[in-house]
């Protein structure tokens, strides 16, 4: 498609139309066009590839078994709690209640980025205005806010959280009703450990990340 010889109206056209921005001059509206993957000036030879790739015969693909065996190794579905209905139960409880629970702010969260990032700090001060419940200010913590009893503790997915420092701790856990989570000060070597540990005993890992193995981490 020849975009010279197109108006500056016309080139905004089809940059809308493949979701590009319109700004700027006619020169670079038309770069803009011939870098993008689906503009209609390469939408002839998109269709010559798809045409080639119809023409493959049924024989020369593998059978359905390839793939479902391919995705087996690729997705692995994350343990799940056995739980009984007391315990469910609980758990709708206290996702009903957090929704109606209000958002703590430290004092002066507004105005200072660092105290925005931090837990609540009980409000000082003579004059503070949130220590004095004013109404434009945010919620305090105060009795009453707390959640169910019963399930107090338990990971949303219902696991009980077991904190691990090494592959050791993992001995002994109940993977029906016990779920790890890994120590922040834990490096990516005993890290790695305690993942390949893990998948051996059938036990979730809460907070598991990708580590990258290289040098003795092989």
């Amino acid at each position: 498609m020849e975009y010279d010889s197109m108006t500056v109206a016309e080139l905004k056209d089809l940059l809308r139309d493949a979701g590009l921005p319109v700004s700027g001059k006619k020169a670079e509206l038309i770069a803009r066009l011939q870098e993008a993957p689906d503009t209609p000036a390469k939408a002839e030879e998109l269709e010559e590839m798809v045409e080639e790739e119809m023409d493959i015969e049924e024989d020369e693909f593998e059978s359905d078994d390839f793939y479902e065996d391919e995705w087996d190794d690729l997705h692995t579905a994350r343990q799940k709690p056995v739980l009984d209905e007391d315990t469910k139960a609980a758990l709708a409880t206290r996702a009903a209640q957090k929704k109606k629970t209000p958002s703590f702010r430290r004092q002066e969260w507004f105005r200072y980025k660092r105290l925005s990032r931090t837990g609540w700090k009980n409000p000082r001060g003579d004059d503070s205005s949130q220590r004095k419940n004013r109404k434009y200010r945010s919620a305090l913590v105060r009795v009453g806010h707390g959640k169910i009893a019963a399930a107090r503790g338990l990971h949303p997915s219902g696991f009980e959280e077991v904190l691990v420092n090494k592959s050791s701790d993992l001995e002994g856990l109940d993977p029906e009703t016990q779920a790890v989570r890994i120590a922040k000060t834990v490096g990516n070597r005993k890290r790695s450990a305690i993942h390949d540990r893990a998948d051996d005993l059938g036990l979730r890992v809460l907070n598991r990340r990708r580590i990258s193995r290289r040098g003795d981490l092989r």
